[in-house]
């Protein structure tokens, strides 16, 4: 007790206080979310999201050569489609000669050591916004979404992706991708899952970047409620048990006691995604002079680390070097 035990001896320096703290996560444990347009010489800045833009495919090879430099090992690619190509199905999502698929292609044509992985979903190419076709009543269709889930997945992993990412909330969805992919012998392929996700108010600047706000209603029907933990935790126990490589945990920063939880129940790798509000909140934080963009950004994915993420989905990826280095 004090006086004899004194905590401030073993942080009263910097070198200290370096050789006994975690480090921070370096650029291989994050993934840069990013997303991918028609066309060429496209670059449109997304103003709820300052640093990040869509891109065209060769715009997107620009981009990632600094971050592939900085050491970052992954992209999660997200596609959005012309007005003229939504329909009630969304089947421009499995157009082997979509924006995605050729972004793949010529991602890791050019980048082949990089990781390379697609989300699977349609609610940025239907009509209405939803993340699968509609019944008579206006509901998603469960059973005929996972028909498209796996003929997207299945696209992704024939264009060359590492990693296959549904992010439907569909129940079954990781079963109906894994038969599809080992049906198509892809049975190297990664499946990630969105398995914790969210209903969540963290994700507006997301939907402005994909322009994927549902025409009516919301997902919170096939989303998680952040007030059921029990059921929230048994959509990652469900995806585990049908095949999933990989965990999620969606939005992360308001869910470290769920992402703390999973880490101590599963054994598979978990990944924290950082989302598009949570990014937004800091950097508007930062214009408005009420912190330091840097110490905020280091202290929040240090909490991520800690909580038990092994990979974080994070738009901060793109600037890592100048966050993460002093």
């Amino acid at each position: 007790m004090f006086p004899e035990i004194r905590l401030r001896r073993l942080r009263q320096s910097a070198g200290i206080r370096k050789m006994l703290d975690a480090p921070l996560p370096g650029p291989e444990k994050f993934m840069w979310p990013t997303f991918v347009i028609n066309g060429e010489g496209q670059r449109e800045p997304i103003d709820s999201m300052p640093g990040q833009s869509r891109l065209s495919v060769d715009q997107l090879l620009i981009d990632l050569e600094p971050v592939v430099d900085s050491g970052v090992g992954s992209v999660l690619l997200f596609g959005l489609a012309d007005e003229s190509q939504k329909d009630f199905q969304g089947t421009e999502a499995y157009n082997e000669n979509g924006t995605v698929q050729r972004a793949i292609r010529a991602v890791k044509g050019k980048f082949p050591d990089l990781v390379v992985a697609a989300d699977a979903c349609v609610c940025a190419y239907t009509e209405h916004g939803h993340c699968g076709p509609l019944t008579d009543s206006g509901n998603v269709d469960n059973d005929a979404a996972l028909v498209n889930l796996a003929k997207i997945a299945v696209s992704h992993a024939g264009a060359g992706a590492d990693i296959v990412a549904p992010s439907s909330m569909m129940d079954g969805q990781v079963l109906a991708i894994r038969d599809g992919l080992d049906e198509a012998g892809l049975t190297d392929t990664i499946l990630m899952s969105y398995s914790t996700k969210f209903a969540s108010a963290m994700y507006g600047p997301f939907r402005d970047a994909e322009k994927s706000q549902p025409g009516k209603g919301d997902r919170k029907g096939y989303q998680a409620s952040y007030r059921d933990l029990r059921t929230a935790l048994r959509e990652s126990e469900l995806d585990e048990a049908e095949g999933a490589d990989m965990l999620m945990v969606k939005p992360a920063l308001f869910y470290l006691d769920v992402l703390a939880e999973m880490r101590a129940s599963t054994d598979l790798p978990i990944a924290a995604y950082n989302v598009s509000g949570e990014y937004a909140m800091l950097h508007a934080t930062a214009d408005r002079g009420w912190g330091d963009l840097k110490g905020m950004v280091q202290e929040s994915t240090a909490a991520l680390v800690r909580a038990g993420a092994d990979l974080l989905i994070s738009y901060w990826a793109n600037q890592y070097d100048e966050l993460f280095k002093d």
